[in-house]
């Protein structure tokens, strides 16, 4: 075995959903890097094509635009996977939205479109492609589903956040609860909770605020697309294949030192 053999994805087919933006982007770039083929979803279907036709310049990517807040639209990118690969070798469940506002005026919607897409997506998605994930899986060399949480499921964030919070905290869980049942699959599950990451979705936040959550972090930083890239490599390598039911916060401590 070398460092390369381990960490290399050649040869593995991935899904990332959120893909064209954000840490689903960091991501899917990761993984072009590591030599998978990847498959990108997003909402906005001129982005997903636009962002896949770019990074077609490391591998090969392709855009499968979905909204995947209903289970009908989870369904039917399943379907179109499907019918593309046999087998699917990686999903990473990164599409989410999020919701502020005071608790006194927090709307009942914003619950709804937080967890429909932050949530239930994830377990939507993922039971859909099942098939194809355990045709992928063997003992040596499980399938993974990756989901990605937040820091805001593990500690209780500054922002008045409420259905976010809630629902990353559910997706740890879930997480864990999938990892159990789909083990014997051989298919493994596990989490990634990042920290402050530059995206459209924190953009806002550390425009006015980065300074203060770096100074945070033991580290004294806010993530780099490295930072989040070696963490999903690792979960979709040889390197991770013993790895289920773990929640990985990538966040420079802030959520596990105080």
């Amino acid at each position: 075995m070398t460092i390369e053999s381990l960490f290399s994805l050649r040869g593995k087919i991935a899904l990332v959903t959120g893909g064209s933006r954000g840490i689903g982007l960091m991501i899917a770039r990761g993984y072009l890097d590591a030599g998978a083929k990847v498959y990108i979803s997003s909402r906005k279907a001129e982005v997903c094509d636009a962002v896949a036709a770019e990074l077609c310049a490391i591998g090969e990517c392709i855009s499968i635009p979905a909204d995947l807040s209903s289970e009908a639209e989870c369904n039917r990118l399943a379907g179109v996977i499907a019918e593309r690969e046999p087998v699917l070798h990686i999903l990473v469940n990164n599409a989410g939205a999020t919701w502020g506002e005071p608790m006194a005026t927090f709307p009942a919607d914003a619950w709804d479109k937080v967890l429909d897409l932050n949530v239930k997506s994830v377990f939507f998605l993922t039971r859909a492609l099942r098939p194809q994930l355990a045709a992928a899986a063997t003992a040596d060399d499980p399938a993974r589903v990756i989901n990605i949480g937040s820091i805001d499921g593990i500690h209780v964030p500054l922002m008045e956040t409420y259905s976010y919070s809630a629902s990353k905290a559910a997706v740890h869980q879930l997480t864990r609860h999938l990892a159990k049942q789909l083990g014997r699959e051989q298919i493994t599950v596990n989490a990634i909770a990042p920290g402050p990451f530059e995206s459209k979705m924190m953009a806002a936040t550390l425009r006015d605020f980065g300074d203060s959550i770096a100074a945070q972090s033991p580290l004294g930083r806010i993530g780099r697309a490295d930072d989040m890239a070696g963490a999903a490599i690792f979960l979709a390598s040889r390197a991770g294949a013993y790895c289920t039911g773990t929640v990985l916060p990538v966040d420079g401590g802030i959520a596990t030192t105080k």
